[in-house]
């Protein structure tokens, strides 16, 4: 560690005489037991060359933050309905709020039915309308943009991106909104196998889908909604009995070279598209699209999730410019427990050590167990309480709060030293530091942190989440 600290003095800003005092430190600190604690036990010393620290934040900077979010989705709109509205209005305050609040700032919507709607549904279930005359959000209205308008009247800065899970079922190859027969879906069979198109990848089903793409983000803007951002398909490596579609690297080249890049840099010149939900652990197949000369001029980005973290790192590294996103936290068993918290922890400092430029939770809101339409039970970050219709903020809530409240958009990320695992750092905006650290072991824990040209001394609690906001 002595040669990490003198390795300090030259990464740290110049070591000059700084007043220290407790009162430059914001420390929050949450357990299972006592949450969101704003703790004054902090001690602040200035930093020595020679000396002997834990851990140390440098002035290296890595990638910017575009934020933290989550999923917008039928069944927590449904669960927050069971709420008064001034219970409602409250926890869209605690999601959304900046100053008290998680303040998610980049949130994920589905383009009709996900895995988390009240059943199977597209925005245009005519078959054989190519021309999309019957193209209708009506469906949404009920709720998907109530519950995103809750969040824009709190908010009204927050970006909003959209994502399918399924096509119109008579755009796909088996005539059905799932891959893989379950939970009464009546999917028929076969299953389909990884790689395979479940598309119809013939010229007026691929422009029929392009113009579906665009008269949703039409009809969005008309009810005062403003997606800025596209991703074609969630986990089209996924085999499963919700609503979803498998693509190839070759079908998915042709649609967004051919079709929906063009179509929205025609008709929505200020919307990007990326290129997502890719939730495969083979490089190569996302290097096929990304890669290709015709579809790369239209990439903005690339999102990952689930099997995809094991690429964000290779891919960071093959395109070190360009916007990568965690579109979805692996998302548990419905238990709702200290333990999920720090699994997801795992996956958040794994991800943007990775390399990504912003971490999305997945359902924000549910009722009770968090049980799909398709008997899948989820964790989330507030659970509706059904029976007396009161609200609970999970361990994941407060973990998302520790990052999304005090991490401002724009923030950078800066390298750390030392070998402690549950820690990151960042520069915000207005240049106050924020470094994030757990401690995961059933022990307390005394540490030592230079920041700034400054010391933290500090004992963190056991399975303790912790975030110092240094001035």
């Amino acid at each position: 560690m002595s040669i990490l600290s003198r390795l300090l003095s030259i990464a740290l800003l110049a070591a000059v005489a700084i007043p220290a005092t407790a009162s430059d430190v914001l420390w929050t600190s949450s357990t299972d037991q006592q949450r969101w604690l704003v703790r004054s036990d902090v001690k602040v010393t200035p930093f020595e060359q020679d000396e002997v620290n834990d851990v140390m934040v440098t002035q290296y900077k890595e990638q910017q933050m575009l934020g933290f979010g989550g999923c917008f989705g039928e069944l927590g709109w449904d669960a927050l309905q069971l709420l008064d509205e001034a219970d409602r209005k409250a926890v869209m305050r605690q999601l959304f709020d900046a100053n008290d609040g998680v303040g998610f700032a980049f949130c994920r919507t589905p383009i009709g039915a996900n895995d988390f709607a009240r059943d199977y549904y597209s925005l245009n279930d005519h078959k054989g309308d190519f021309k999309m005359r019957h193209f209708s959000i009506d469906r949404d209205r009920t709720g998907l943009i109530p519950y995103i308008k809750a969040a824009l009247d709190v908010n009204p800065q927050l970006r909003l991106w959209a994502c399918p899970w399924t096509p119109p079922t008579w755009m796909k190859v088996n005539n059905h909104y799932a891959t893989k027969a379950g939970q009464g879906n009546g999917y028929p069979g076969p299953d389909m196998t990884h790689g395979q198109d479940q598309f119809i990848l013939k010229k007026k089903y691929l422009e029929a889908y392009a113009t579906y793409f665009s008269k949703y983000l039409t009809a969005y803007r008309r009810e005062g909604i403003d997606i800025s951002m596209i991703m074609f398909q969630n986990e089209p490596y996924t085999i499963n009995i919700w609503p979803n579609c498998s693509w190839s690297p070759q079908g998915t080249r042709l649609f967004l070279g051919k079709y929906l890049g063009p179509k929205l840099q025609k008709e929505h010149p200020g919307v990007q598209m990326w290129y997502g939900t890719m939730n495969t652990n083979n490089l190569d197949e996302v290097l096929q699209v990304v890669a290709d000369p015709v579809v790369g001029r239209y990439i903005a980005g690339v999102g990952f999730q689930w099997e995809g973290k094991d690429i964000v790192k290779p891919m960071r590294r093959k395109y070190p410019l360009m916007p990568l996103m965690c579109t979805e936290n692996e998302c548990g068993s419905g238990t709702n427990d200290w333990a999920a918290a720090e699994h997801t922890l795992d996956m958040v400092k794994s991800y943007i050590d990775s390399g990504v430029n912003a971490y999305m939770y997945f359902n924000m809101v549910l009722k009770d167990k968090g049980t799909s339409s398709w008997g899948w039970d989820q964790n989330t970050l507030v659970v509706v309480n059904s029976a007396d219709r009161t609200v609970t903020y999970t361990p994941e809530f407060y973990l998302m709060k520790h990052l999304s409240h005090h991490i401002k958009p724009q923030a950078v990320k800066l390298k750390t030293m030392g070998n402690d695992e549950s820690m990151m750092a960042f520069r915000n905006p207005d240049g106050a530091a924020v470094v994030f650290i757990a401690n995961k072991s059933a022990n307390a824990r005394e540490m030592k942190i230079a920041v700034d040209c400054k010391v933290l001394h500090v004992t963190l609690d056991a399975h303790s989440f912790n975030t110092f906001v240094v001035k």
